[in-house]
């Protein structure tokens, strides 16, 4: 009798090598909550600000860019301060 040539017959890894678990490892791993893959990096923020194109005086520019890291952070603040004490419509 011949052998079957689509045996199904499984040849078992030994479970003694299998790689090591490492710190590594599980730092690099998906992490699930139930089935939910929870995402990394940061938290959504709580107001998405609006991307837009803006043209302003070069030298308006040039002074909040000299005051370093986070000029768009502090010209957003100026904006919003600003807007506490005035209205846009008065400046039609």
């Amino acid at each position: 009798m011949s052998a079957n040539k689509h045996s199904t017959h499984i040849e078992w890894a030994d479970p003694d090598d299998a790689p090591e678990l490492t710190d590594e490892f599980f730092a690099a791993a998906d992490e699930l909550q139930g089935s939910q893959l929870i995402k990394r990096g940061r938290p959504k923020a709580d107001k998405v600000l609006k991307r837009i194109t803006i043209r302003l005086e070069p030298d308006v520019v040039e002074q909040f860019k000299a005051s370093g890291p986070g000029w768009q952070t502090r010209m957003n603040a100026a904006l919003a301060d600003w807007l506490k004490t005035h209205s846009p419509d008065e400046l039609s």
